[in-house]
């Protein structure tokens, strides 16, 4: 191999291996008991970020509930403070370099 065709398959290599890790996602995606910490379970962040809970009512995002700092890759068992009860369905919004990255809907149980 040559230098040339080396450094091509590395910066291939290093390519595919960002990309393939640049996901994210909330990987629970059900309803939520309506406490004032809500359990989101794991939530895959491409790099260090911040979760936020907002008041989602008849498909609007309205006011924010609290927020969650999360570190790149996997976050287990993240919580949420967010002070009530909320009263609607909220979404989570999850933003990395002041940029929205993924988001996730949620129900929250009346009973």
């Amino acid at each position: 191999m040559t230098l040339k065709t080396l450094t091509l398959a590395t910066i291939a290599s290093a390519t595919f291996a960002t990309g393939a890790l640049a996901d994210s996602y909330f990987s629970y995606a059900d309803a939520l008991d309506r406490t004032s910490t809500l359990e989101l379970g794991q939530v895959r962040s491409e790099g260090a970020g911040t979760v936020a809970i907002y008041d989602f009512h008849r498909g609007r995002q309205g006011a924010l509930l609290g927020t969650q700092d999360v570190r790149a890759g996997a976050n287990y068992d993240v919580h949420v403070t967010v002070g009530q009860r909320p009263i609607n369905d909220v979404i989570a919004v999850l933003t990395v370099n002041g940029q929205v990255v993924a988001s996730q809907e949620y129900d929250i149980d009346r009973f």
